[in-house]
């Protein structure tokens, strides 16, 4: 079982990592960038973080994703995701498949060639709505671990 300890030491490191750094960039950086005077230097300021977390944020959410995969094979956990209490690796797997899409093709194919068009158009606008893009993934991040530390410690839903 030292493998699965290893996994799940893993897997929580790389969450630690990689919503810390979405709580960091939203709750921190967006109102530091709020205040900068110009779209130009907000959007600037953007790119460098992004361009240095961006990184991170891939190699953590594959290691969070296969750590999962493999810890969910070896409790033979299938079982779980056809049970309503079990909800919190539903979750899990949702938002990780949301930044893994975000991340992996979302942005790089999609958001590039849009962020630039609107960030001429409307710099405004676009920075409002990757701050809500980040709010609304960080509330559901954090509402998954929550759930995710409660459930897998026997706190389940009544009726499940």
């Amino acid at each position: 079982m030292n493998e699965f300890v290893f996994a799940r030491v893993l897997h929580v490191l790389g969450i630690v990592l990689w919503i810390g750094g979405v709580a960091m960039v939203t709750t921190v950086l967006f109102p530091i960038m709020a205040k900068m005077k110009s779209a130009t230097e907000r959007t600037e300021f953007f790119s460098h973080i992004e361009n240095r977390f961006a990184p991170q944020a891939r190699w953590t959410i594959l290691i969070v994703g296969l750590s999962g995969f493999y810890m969910v094979h070896v409790l033979d956990a299938w079982h779980r995701f056809t049970e309503f209490r079990f909800w919190w690796m539903h979750a899990m797997v949702a938002v990780w498949l949301i930044f893994t899409l975000m991340l992996f093709i979302v942005e790089p194919l999609v958001f590039r060639r849009q962020k630039a068009k609107m960030s001429q158009r409307d710099p405004a606008k676009a920075f409002a709505l990757a701050q809500r893009m980040h709010w609304i993934l960080l509330s559901l991040s954090l509402v998954t671990v929550a759930g995710a530390v409660a459930g897998s410690h026997g706190w389940m839903l009544q009726g499940g």
